[in-house]
């Protein structure tokens, strides 16, 4: 492509070349205005009728909004102009036409309902608003990444395609693969704790999982994306301080980093967790939640948390928080037990005032312990022999745990539905674009 100048660089006193699409034409009888955007914002194009070409006024004039327009001319000052600049002309090529027939509004001035814009996602990508989101989703995996690499991890990619599930049970979509029946992995888990007994000991991945939940709720998706921590020897409390740092990390760079986006989205101050995250036991938890009358039933010893328990919890303690020591009766095979009390498990979420966002906890290392726990949970150890062998050869205590991408944007910026932090969501009704 020819020379191209950014939008937000121009200045006045020199010759610009800016491609980007029509977002606004104003004809106020002798003088028009183009207003052209590009990814670093909108630049004025200035047209005098009666001083301009007639071919070129037209050229600048007579455009569908969203067409992809060339504007070459000179930059002057004029403080009336959004960026105190504007363009005059000497040059309109038209790249690209749109129709004139628009299936959603890029300017933001008509809204449009979630389900519209999610069929037209690249349209949607040009308002502000749905931009900023995803440039603070993509500093938010960045922040992540590093974060990580600063504590000694090891990126790592595990297998999307597999043979069993991580958890067994009926969450899971199943495929054939060349012949033989597969299934899309619900989490890196069990491939995470692999590479903690091997000689890279403390590991990341930032990765898609798929849920075959039946849910149609404003949090839950089929296919999210996970940013998952292994470390060897490390027990839950180190991995929930690593989680706390993640959380919390994120959040500061967002606020350091995404000025404009923010900006955008409306927020005057953007919270950034500073104190402690809260840890709750279990029985704390559901003692809480009966105390707020919010249930029908009262909790007991052994029962999951319901979403409105949880709810009412979240509201009760104001921020962000954990629950640990869970019932090891709900909690999946491969999470480590207490040593002095077999019923009470190393387990921990890390709940949002809205929502829980994280899942784990120490590792079962042993052999013998871990395979037992499979039969307790109706598994064949057989069928996740590629696993539990490795047990055999010298597993070290690890602890880790996973976190919902999409949630922790979603709960950072007050999104509505957890379907606005993904470029082209999945769930039950919507599988494509």
């Amino acid at each position: 492509m020819r020379e191209r100048t950014d939008v937000a660089t121009a200045e006045a006193g020199e010759r610009a070349a800016v491609a980007g699409w029509v977002h606004e034409i104003r004809d106020l009888g002798g003088i028009a205005f183009l207003i052209v955007r590009d990814r670093t914002g909108k630049i004025q194009v200035k047209f005098e009728k009666e001083t301009m070409d007639d071919a070129l006024v037209a050229a600048g004039t007579d455009l569908a909004r969203e067409s992809v327009v060339r504007v070459t001319g000179a930059v002057e000052e004029e403080e009336r102009a959004p960026t105190d600049v504007e363009i005059v002309p000497d040059s309109v090529e038209v790249i690209a036409e749109a129709d004139p027939g628009l299936p959603l509004d890029p300017s933001g001035k008509v809204d449009a309902e979630l389900p519209t814009r999610l069929d037209n996602r690249t349209l949607d990508l040009r308002r502000g608003e749905a931009k900023a989101v995803f440039e603070i989703r993509a500093e938010v995996l960045r922040a992540v990444r590093e974060y990580f690499r600063s504590v000694g991890c090891t990126e790592i990619t595990t297998p999307k395609i597999v043979a069993t599930g991580t958890e067994g049970g009926t969450e899971l979509f199943p495929i054939t693969y060349f012949g033989r029946e597969a299934f899309m992995n619900q989490s890196p888990q069990l491939f995470k704790q692999l590479m903690v007994g091997s000689g890279l000991e403390r590991v990341f991945e930032v990765g898609p999982i798929f849920r075959a939940e039946e849910h149609n709720t404003p949090r839950h998706l089929n296919e999210a994306t996970s940013i998952d921590f292994e470390s060897a020897f490390f027990d839950a409390s180190e991995a929930m301080d690593v989680c706390e740092d993640v959380v919390r990390v994120a959040h500061e760079e967002v606020a350091e980093s995404c000025e404009s986006q923010l900006e955008t989205l409306g927020y005057d101050d953007f919270g950034v967790p500073d104190d402690e995250f809260p840890r709750l036991t279990y029985e704390d938890a559901i003692e809480r939640i009966n105390g707020t009358g919010a249930l029908d039933e009262e909790l007991e010893w052994g029962d999951d948390l319901p979403t409105e328990g949880e709810t009412a919890l979240g509201e009760q303690v104001g921020e962000h928080y954990f629950i640990t020591d869970w019932p090891s009766e709900i909690k999946p095979f491969y999470i480590k037990d207490r040593d002095d009390d077999p019923d009470v498990s190393t387990g921990f979420d890390l709940n949002h005032p809205r929502m829980e966002l994280v899942s784990g906890g120490q590792r079962e290392h042993r052999y013998d312990e871990l395979v037992a726990g499979f039969e307790a949970q109706g598994l064949d150890p057989e069928a996740f022999a590629y696993y539990t062998e490795m047990f055999r050869y010298g597993m070290p205590p690890h602890a880790g745990f996973g976190l919902g991408a999409e949630r922790l944007v979603m709960t950072m910026l007050d999104l509505p539905n957890i379907r606005e932090a993904l470029l082209f969501p999945r769930d039950r009704q919507r599988l494509s674009p």
